[in-house]
């Protein structure tokens, strides 16, 4: 036995490290004797593991996990939590961040209009900066590296004539750091993201009244001449009509194939049977089995949605014309009420069906998802849509315009559509595309929208929801633990992101924010001296974090462990009395 270290009964000892911060835990681990002969109990362990992180006792242990003794070294030691460096290249608002898939690279998008490409090694540095002042940019917000990294996306505003502003989006080689093509993006927020290889997808935004719309999402060739964005390489994939002045924002792709194989599995015991919070409707089932099931009723907007379906939109027309005529149509309806529901009508008879059995099987596993935010009872964007993409369709080949079309298949449906009740502000995938994390801020309880132009107010507290895309269902119940303050108008997107075991946001609480996706449990924070918009896991370690903020700095975050290991590994400086005698020889 150590000296100095009295020997106590266990569950003593057990007791008094209860109420010790955890490093001195196991610091206490390393030097005594007496701990180390009680450190592999794996009761006291796993009693002192739930009671110090206040994990629910339904929640078995991590799958990966050993022991609980493991364990609770795993979430103290393996957290990107130790700050090691902070980059101040940068002289204005940093916006995003973004690893390549090699994770020997990441880029930046700033306020400062610049895209900046940054070496991964020992220690960060700059590699290369990229102006998009001279193409009139106003500022650069989102970048996406392509799946071999010999590409990189780069989305921006872009101010053009009579200072009116919508999205452009750039690629780069990584080869010469050369401009290849340019594509605009209309609204900018669509951010844009690659497909494949070589072919990306951007948007455009046609108004029909003054709050309907239609969104188009393209299909971009990413070689093209630099002076030809007028005249792209490009495909038409879908087109969707927008009510109630939505349209459709943050496009991502999710890939079916990897779901067999998933990093982590989040439905233990149905997530304690837990029943979802939010609202998902699947708007292409048809099995005899789905219909089998008793379903929830819908919420009323979206029934009303699905039952004039049924409805031959010249009839409803007619009849909707005849009783404003007549009288009959009471309250008066507003000039905006009486759009809306004229555009209702009238596309549910232009509209191609939804695709039938949207969950993955084995014949469709080359399948991909389309994922977005969208909504239909207001402009901010309450709900995610997710367009199944066919194999036939990830290509540029054929006509400009896509398949063609009958006059009553004019615009494209949702082939799922999940509603989140409140403003979303962030989105991520895991990285098996298994699950979508979304961050969002929460309306009230019982609100009820009457003027599509006045969203209800948003909760400061940002919710943080899981769901499973191979059953489109939530799982988990939301995380908690980080906050924003912007109101409704002004509100902006937090860029999240998902590793293997943890899951990381931004937040306006001048922190970034860790949680373990296993446990449901909230980490570390990671503070700045200001708003943080973003973070980013590298790829192949994800004990290495990057989070982004408005005070114009990156940070780099090392776990515990990768500090020490990277100490071992740097050679140590001489000593000053062998220095000395050395200096003295000479």
């Amino acid at each position: 036995m150590d000296a100095g270290c009295p020997r106590l009964p266990d569950t003593v000892l057990f007791e008094i490290f209860l109420y010790l911060d955890h490093t001195d835990v196991l610091s206490v681990g390393l030097v005594c004797q007496q701990w180390r002969a009680v450190a592999r109990d794996e009761f006291l362990w796993k009693e002192l593991f739930y009671r110090y992180y206040r994990v629910s006792r339904d929640v078995p242990r991590h799958p990966g996990a050993v022991s609980w003794y493991d364990e609770f070294q795993r979430l103290y030691d393996t957290i990107p939590c130790v700050e090691v460096q902070a980059l101040k290249e940068h002289n204005d608002q940093v916006l995003h961040l973004s690893f390549s898939h090699s994770g020997c690279l990441f880029a930046s998008c700033s306020k400062d209009c610049t895209v900046k490409i940054w070496s991964n090694e020992l220690d960060i540095s700059l590699q290369h900066s990229s102006n998009m002042r001279p193409y009139n940019w106003s500022y650069t917000q989102f970048s996406q590296f392509n799946s071999d990294d010999s590409l990189l996306l780069v989305s921006g505003v872009f101010v053009g004539p009579h200072n009116s502003s919508s999205g452009e989006i750039a690629v780069i080689s990584m080869e010469n750091f050369t401009l290849l093509s340019r594509v605009r993006n209309k609204p900018y927020d669509v951010f844009g993201c690659w497909l494949n290889e070589t072919n990306l997808i951007s948007g455009n935004l046609h108004r029909i009244g003054r709050i309907t719309s239609c969104s188009v999402l393209w299909l971009n060739n990413a070689f093209q001449g630099i002076e030809s964005e007028n005249v792209n390489v490009v495909k038409r994939l879908f087109k969707i009509q927008n009510l109630n002045a939505s349209t459709i924002r943050t496009v991502m792709v999710a890939d079916c194939s990897r779901y067999d194989s998933p990093d982590l599995l989040l439905d233990y015991e149905e997530q304690l049977a837990a029943s979802s919070t939010c609202p998902v409707f699947d708007l292409g089932s048809d099995s005899e089995e789905e219909e089998a099931k008793p379903k929830p009723p819908l919420e009323p907007a979206v029934q009303e949605l699905l039952d004039a379906r049924a409805v031959p939109a010249e009839h409803g027309l007619q009849q909707l014309f005849d009783d404003i005529m007549e009288g009959r149509v009471r309250p008066a309806m507003t000039d905006t009420e009486l759009e809306t529901k004229v555009a209702e009508l009238f596309v549910h008879s232009r509209t191609k069906p939804p695709e039938p059995n949207l969950l993955p099987t084995d014949n469709n596993s080359k399948t991909k998802y389309l994922i977005f935010t969208t909504g239909c009872l207001t402009y901010s964007p309450h709900q995610i849509g997710i367009k199944r993409i066919l194999p036939h369709q990830m290509t540029t080949a054929g006509p400009v315009l896509g398949e063609e079309r009958r006059s009553d298949e004019f615009f494209d449906s949702l082939d799922h559509v999940i509603d989140i009740h409140g403003h979303i502000i962030g989105m991520g995938l895991s990285p098996d595309h298994r699950y979508l994390y979304v961050n969002s801020r929460a309306w009230p309880r019982d609100c009820v929208i009457s003027d599509p132009m006045q969203p209800p107010p948003i909760a400061e507290e940002i919710d943080l929801h899981v769901f499973d895309l191979k059953t489109m269902k939530e799982v988990k119940r939301a995380l908690r633990a980080h906050r924003a303050y912007t109101p409704n108008e002004e509100c902006f997107f937090i860029f999240l992101d998902v590793s293997k075991d943890f899951v990381a946001s931004g937040a306006e609480d001048r922190h970034g924010y860790i949680w373990d996706r296993h446990y449901n449990i909230c980490l570390a924070k990671l503070q700045h001296d200001n708003v943080v918009n973003s973070v980013a896991f590298s790829p192949v370690e994800q004990e290495l974090l990057l989070t982004a903020s408005d005070d114009t700095t990156i940070k780099v975050w090392r776990s515990p462990r990768a500090v020490r290991i990277r100490q071992a590994r740097s050679p140590r400086p001489r000593k000053l009395l062998f220095s000395w005698l050395m200096n003295q020889k000479s």
